[in-house]
C-alpha cells in the first residue's frame, strides 16, 4: 500500500512562487508515474503535471498547456518525493492540488493527463494566490 502526502501549499500573492511536494510512505515509489492535479471551488480537476520513468530510469515530463514554462515538476530520488515548483502564479491557480502515483510500467502522453490512471492519491494542500 502506498501513502501520498502532499506538503508546501499556503498562501502567495500573484507573480510569487511556491514549492510542493509529494512524500511517499509505506513503500517506496513502486510506480512510475507521478502526477499533480487541482480543483478549484465550483470547477472539476484538471491535470498539472506529471512525471514517468521508464524502467531504464529516463524521466519524461508532461505539462497541461496553461502551466507550461511556469510550473516544473521533479523527482528527488534521496528523498522519495516529486517536487512542483511554481512560479510566476496567477490568482487562477488558487486550488486544492492532489498528487497522484500511477503503477503501471507504460503510459501513453494522453493517459498522464487523466486522473482515471492514477491509483493512489494524496489529500491535497491548499495554494491560494491572492494579493
Amino acid at each position: 500500500q502506498v501513502q501520498l502526502v502532499e506538503s508546501g501549499g499556503g498562501l502567495v500573492q500573484p507573480g510569487g512562487s511556491l514549492r510542493l511536494s509529494c512524500a511517499a510512505s509505506g513503500r517506496t515509489f513502486s510506480g512510475k508515474l507521478i502526477g499533480w492535479f487541482r480543483q478549484a471551488p465550483g470547477k472539476e480537476r484538471e491535470f498539472v503535471a506529471s512525471i514517468r520513468w521508464s524502467t531504464t530510469n529516463t524521466y519524461y515530463t508532461y505539462y497541461a498547456d496553461s502551466m507550461k514554462g511556469r510550473f516544473t515538476i521533479s523527482r528527488d530520488n534521496a528523498k522519495n518525493t516529486v517536487n512542483l515548483q511554481m512560479n510566476n502564479m496567477k490568482p487562477e491557480d488558487t486550488a486544492v492540488y492532489y498528487c497522484a502515483l500511477g503503477q503501471r510500467t507504460y503510459y501513453s502522453t494522453s493517459e498522464v493527463r487523466s486522473g482515471s490512471n492514477y491509483e493512489y492519491w494524496g489529500q491535497g494542500t491548499q495554494v491560494t494566490v491572492s494579493s
